[in-house]
């Protein structure tokens, strides 16, 4: 599993990405098609046409690194939105990455008072 800092964003590239795309092309789609800068250290995660592979880039310190998980018979539970991209949490990135639907989980709730 991919461990990631709590002030790192993630952001899901809805839709699917040519995974013949590597650290190039998809740092070339983040700045371009994204509008973010992929140089920020945020992860960007991708999601082929079969969903049954992701990508995440992302730049550590001096060089951009590209983590890739392919499942054998499964599929990942990724958004169908209208959205270009969505941001998610780290909670949400396991839920993903474990093949679980993060959008079907409660949400935390802030209240200030009780009456």
């Amino acid at each position: 599993m991919i461990s990631v800092q709590e002030d790192i964003r993630i952001y899901l590239k809805l839709g699917r990405t040519d995974f013949r795309k590597s650290v190039n092309g998809l740092s070339v789609m983040v700045e371009t098609t994204m509008k973010l800068n992929p140089f920020s250290g945020n992860l960007f995660v991708f999601c082929n046409k079969s969903k049954n592979r992701l990508k995440i880039l992302y730049y550590d310190k001096n060089g951009f690194c590209l983590w890739y998980k392919r499942l054998e018979e499964d599929k990942f539970r990724w958004p169908k939105l209208n959205e270009e991209q969505i941001e998610i949490n780290h909670e949400e990135l396991t839920w993903l990455l474990r093949g679980l639907d993060f959008r079907s989980a409660h949400h935390e709730r802030n209240y200030t008072s009780v009456a």
